[in-house]
């Protein structure tokens, strides 16, 4: 089997996944993911669809992360290798589906309005 690569996104985080077998490393930017995200519940999340499946000493991962912040940067991670493990095997598409690790959440930051504030805040009102 050689390399299979995927592309995950969330908020503006870009992760490049690239899966081939192997013992169940994970690196990330050239660092252990969990030295690079630190808090066990992001290392969790990136680890969630190679749990479901019990694939998690079967595929090595390495990502290169680029962009956003470090929870972006997790679940853009996950959706990547959900991704990789579905060209993987197909089969593996509904459970992945059914748990909600295929889906792109699609909310981004509102821009900034000219006038105010941020994007909905407005400046204080003063009648008098």
């Amino acid at each position: 089997m050689e390399v299979i690569n995927a592309t995950g996104r969330r908020k503006s985080a870009v992760a490049r996944v690239y899966l081939t077998p192997g013992k169940g490393n994970i690196t990330v930017n050239d660092r252990d993911y969990k030295e690079y995200f630190g808090h066990e519940i992001l290392s969790s999340v990136v680890t969630q669809p190679l749990v479901l499946l019990n694939v998690a000493e079967k595929y090595d991962i390495k990502a290169n992360l680029d962009g956003g912040g470090i929870k972006g940067q997790a679940e853009a991670l996950r959706l990547g290798i959900s991704r990789a493990l579905v060209k993987v095997d197909p089969e593996f598409r509904s459970v992945l589906k059914d748990n909600g690790f295929l889906t792109r959440d699609p909310r981004e930051v509102e821009r900034k309005k000219p006038g105010r504030p941020k994007a909905r805040k407005r400046f204080q009102f003063s009648k008098r």
